[in-house]
């Protein structure tokens, strides 16, 4: 399937930890909060923190005009649709159970690589769709009947999950020679107006002073999410097979409905530990690498 190298396994265990812990800490950042709001004042804070990366890292911010509109539609269909109805979804959903949704993204992402985009998927690849499609139906196990009666969240967070599958396989076979931090920076920049602009239009009349906990998940959102984690999910998702950068990060749902457990007081049962060994197995299937056939 695909190795690692050491780079790509910390930035895959930094991006796990700061994602995971994300959503309970979104779920904080939404309470008593108008949720665009929230996610424009996170862009806002966290846009210059990336910049500042770029320039301590000497990466240019030119990106040729030729490119403007690649990069346009990818901004739109990797940031704009998911930020704005995720965290929407998350002031509706608990928040493990968001982040369980809001992951269905890779299944979305390997059926999209083999019915649109035409890849050719290993059967050990299958098998990680199939263990982390049983993972995400065995963490929703107690929560079905709460989902059912919160149809608009659901919804809302499938469709972002299968929007930023099309945007990631989109991602994976841009052309573009342009560093993928630069990418980064300019679709953040680019969502930063687009959430303004939707903060301003739908949320104007709501807009409260926010509580210390509204600050704390603004601020982490704004230097670790924003500032650190999209950088480093967009250079994995460029330089992994479309398969591996999606299914590497099933994890995340499972990080989100313990911490969201400690931090929430949410119950666990059997179901969610069976979801962990299912996780963990669906990255072995994609990441382990394959042994070498003996002559």
């Amino acid at each position: 399937m695909h190795k690692l190298s050491p780079r790509q396994w910390t930035l895959l265990v930094l991006l796990t930890l700061v994602w995971g812990i994300n959503w309970p800490v979104m779920k904080m950042g939404v309470t008593g909060f108008p949720p665009l709001t929230f996610r424009a004042m996170c862009l806002c804070l966290g846009t210059p923190v990336l910049g500042l990366a770029l320039l301590a890292m000497k990466v240019p911010f030119r990106i040729p005009r030729a490119h403007w509109r690649e990069l346009l539609v990818l901004a739109v269909f990797n940031m704009f649709i998911w930020h704005a109805l995720i965290i929407i979804a998350v002031q509706s959903l608990s928040s493990g159970r968001a982040a369980i949704l809001g992951y269905t993204m890779p299944m979305f992402s390997a059926l999209l690589g083999a019915w649109v985009f035409g890849d050719q998927l290993a059967k050990r690849a299958w098998a990680g769709v199939a263990a982390a499609s049983l993972g995400v139906v065995l963490l929703l196990w107690h929560e079905l009947s709460n989902l059912s009666g919160r149809p608009t969240g659901v919804l809302l967070a499938l469709v972002a999950a299968s929007t930023w599958a099309l945007g990631t396989q989109m991602l994976r076979r841009s052309q573009m020679p342009i560093s993928t931090l630069t990418i980064s920076f300019w679709m953040t920049l680019l969502t930063t107006g687009v959430m303004s602009v939707l903060a301003v239009l739908l949320e104007s009349d709501r807009w409260v002073a926010p509580t210390p906990s509204n600050w704390f998940a603004i601020g982490y959102n704004a230097v670790l999410v924003f500032g650190f984690a999209h950088a480093a999910w967009f250079f994995l998702a460029r330089s992994l097979p479309p398969v591996a950068s999606t299914l590497s990060v099933m994890l995340i749902p499972v990080l989100g409905v313990f911490s969201g457990a400690v931090w929430l007081g949410e119950v666990l049962h059997w179901q969610d530990w069976a979801a962990v060994g299912l996780m963990t197995a669906s990255i072995a299937f994609v990441l382990w690498p394959a042994q070498k056939a003996v002559a």
